[in-house]
């Protein structure tokens, strides 16, 4: 499925926001590289910020909603519109998709479980899920941490879920947990437990049925009594039945040259890969407080940051070139929709960007650690 033409590339995407995070997070004051052009005496965040808005909007997305908070000053916009049909300019408290930040969020729920001494990281994923190994026939042992640090060698279950049924199909039908893993077992194993990182939604939806059992609790409701409730997120939740809130920023594909609204998508409801929904303010409160010891234990967090292979607890780590040390959060990626939450540990530095992407086919393209945003499902 290729693209148009004037569709602009998601790695292209990628390469301008590493610019953006130099600037807004470092100080750094090099020129960002294409589409993106700005002298290095006019530098600053805001300037950067409002120029990769005007340009992806130039480039057809409907929507870029960004927060960023330096150094105790908030930078906010809102830029386009919550829908293509109503024009209604979004605001930057409108929600949207925003993907595998839900990994970060199962990941406190799953420490937490380990703070409270109900499970341990280095647990066998049989001893909390019974049917695991004899559905999933993995080659070794498949521990807890191996499930939050991608590190299980479990395969996507993404091609076996799109040729079993249409694309329209796969993104607006509900699917359970269990019939993930069940596509999942579908596909051979890819690496021996251990063996190296390699990113797969399926180690986050084994993570999801995990917590839910132990607590007996939905998904949905686990967050809000670990997260949502204490932080007071007004705009944060799991994807449900619908209709889709009255505020949210609809993203778009083409499926067959036709434009499929994907706001709402029952294939993301209770999905705990990528299920999320929320606001680019919610998000950044999150990783602030997650960071501050609000959500865990500091030791916990030191935990969570480390990072052999770029990827820690949950988190995603990326290299400051300016100064170095690193920041983490996570990128997200699925139907229409782009998100990048950045922090440092300090939580002094935070930007997160919404995107709705320009329409056009769905991007297919497996996550590879060396692409930092997007290229996640």
């Amino acid at each position: 499925m290729s693209e148009p033409r004037n569709r602009p590339s998601r790695i292209r995407f990628s390469a301008v926001l590493a610019a953006i995070v130099a600037v807004v997070l470092t100080g750094c004051t090099a020129a960002p590289p294409a589409p993106v052009q700005v002298t290095r005496a006019s530098v600053t965040y805001r300037t950067i910020l409002a120029e990769f808005s005007k340009r992806m909007l130039d480039l057809g997305a409907p929507a870029v909603l960004i927060e960023a908070r330096i150094d105790g000053e908030t930078f906010s916009s809102a830029r386009g519109a919550r829908s293509l049909e109503t024009s209604t300019p979004a605001e930057v408290t409108d929600p949207v998709h925003v993907a595998s930040v839900t990994k970060s969020m199962v990941a406190v729920s799953v420490l937490k479980l380990v703070e409270e001494g109900i499970i341990q990281i280095q647990d066998p994923v049989g001893r909390h899920l019974p049917e695991f190994d004899t559905l999933m026939k993995p080659p070794g042992p498949v521990t807890v941490e191996h499930l939050l640090r991608h590190t299980s060698g479990m395969p996507n279950y993404h091609d076996p879920q799109l040729t079993s049924r249409t694309l329209q199909q796969a993104l607006t039908q509900p699917i359970t947990a269990e019939e993930i893993l069940a596509l999942t077992a579908i596909v051979p194993w890819v690496l021996t437990p251990g063996d190296r990182m390699l990113y797969a939604n399926a180690n986050y939806i084994t993570l999801g049925l995990i917590v839910q059992r132990l607590r007996g609790q939905p998904i949905a409701q686990i967050f809000r009594s670990d997260i949502i409730d204490p932080l007071r997120l007004t705009g944060t939740h799991m994807t449900g039945p619908g209709p889709a809130p009255a505020n949210m920023v609809h993203g778009y594909i083409t499926v067959d040259g036709v434009r499929l609204d994907t706001a709402y998508l029952a294939g993301l409801i209770g999905n705990t890969a990528a299920g999320l929904v929320s606001t680019v303010g919610d998000v950044n409160t999150f990783y602030a407080a997650l960071m501050d010891g609000r959500l865990l234990k500091p030791d916990t967090v030191k935990e969570m940051l480390l990072a052999p292979e770029g990827y820690g607890l949950g988190l995603d780590r990326w290299g400051d070139a300016c100064e170095g040390g690193f920041y983490y959060g996570h990128a997200g990626d699925t139907a229409g929709y782009g998100t990048m939450a950045l922090t440092t540990p300090d939580a002094r530095r935070q930007l997160t960007i919404n995107l709705a992407y320009p329409p056009g086919p769905l991007n297919l393209t497996p996550y590879a650690p060396s692409m930092s945003w997007p290229g996640k499902y």
